[in-house]
């Protein structure tokens, strides 16, 4: 049978008992071990597909495992033809496994995502630009202007926004960096200023989430939204 993996961790970590993996029935999970490393597995199901039974499983395994030390995770669906396969793996990344391990000591990711207001932004935009203001209260008192004139403010506008949008992402980039030992730019979304992973230390949790905080204060026109602390997917680089 096909051996499922969800992670890697050092061989003298202490692990909790009775973990239960994915598939229904879950399906108990053991370890396979090379030199001072082992992978946290269990038997891969006939068919695997992305349930969210199955997902919440997987993430619960390399959850548990890390809070009694580091775990490289994989990304769900990691199948190998058998354990052997795996112990062969282990031995092949023995040093660059053990070296990430070391990277991820005592350390959680977390995601983050920020957005404008669009009303504040826009608020934000008219207020630094004098040329910019001049023109809509221009457009205003003529109520509304042409289409043409509508259009080339629109156009400005968009501009103005988009150099804005540019300015804020890499403002918190630039706030948030200092707290993380690592950060990871995640696929853009429309609207979207940031995705980014960052790698925290647990004895600088606090400074972090204090410098979240203070974005929005700080900031009004930033909506910003973390997720975390979570297993440090972004950073394993086990493949």
């Amino acid at each position: 049978m096909s051996t499922y993996v969800y992670g890697i961790a050092r061989a003298d970590q202490e692990l909790p008992d009775g973990l239960e993996g994915i598939g229904e029935p879950a399906l108990p999970v053991r370890t396979v071990r090379s030199g001072d490393l082992v992978a946290l597995c269990s038997d891969a199901p006939p068919e695997l597909k992305p349930k969210r039974r199955d997902l919440l499983a997987h993430q619960r395994v390399v959850t548990r495992a890390g809070d009694h030390g580091p775990v490289l995770p994989l990304r769900f669906g990691g199948v190998s033809p058998d354990d052997d396969t795996v112990s062969a793996v282990l031995e092949e990344h023995h040093g660059r496994y053990l070296e990430r391990l070391a990277a991820l000591e005592d350390k959680d990711e977390y995601n983050v995502k920020a957005a404008h207001h669009e009303q504040a932004v826009l608020a934000a935009v008219l207020g630094e630009d004098p040329e910019l203001r001049a023109r809509s209260e221009a457009l205003r008192a003529a109520g509304g202007g042409s289409h043409e004139q509508k259009l080339a403010f629109g156009e400005l506008m968009a501009r103005a926004v988009a150099e804005r949008e540019k300015a804020d992402a890499e403002l918190i980039e630039r706030k948030l960096a200092p707290c993380a030992a690592g950060v990871r730019h995640g696929p853009e979304g429309s609207g979207r200023l940031v995705n980014l992973s960052l790698l925290v230390a647990r004895d600088r949790r606090e400074e972090f989430q204090e410098a979240l905080r203070r974005l929005p204060e700080q900031h009004p026109r930033l909506h910003v939204q973390a997720t975390g602390p979570l297993p440090p997917y972004s950073f394993a680089e086990t493949g």
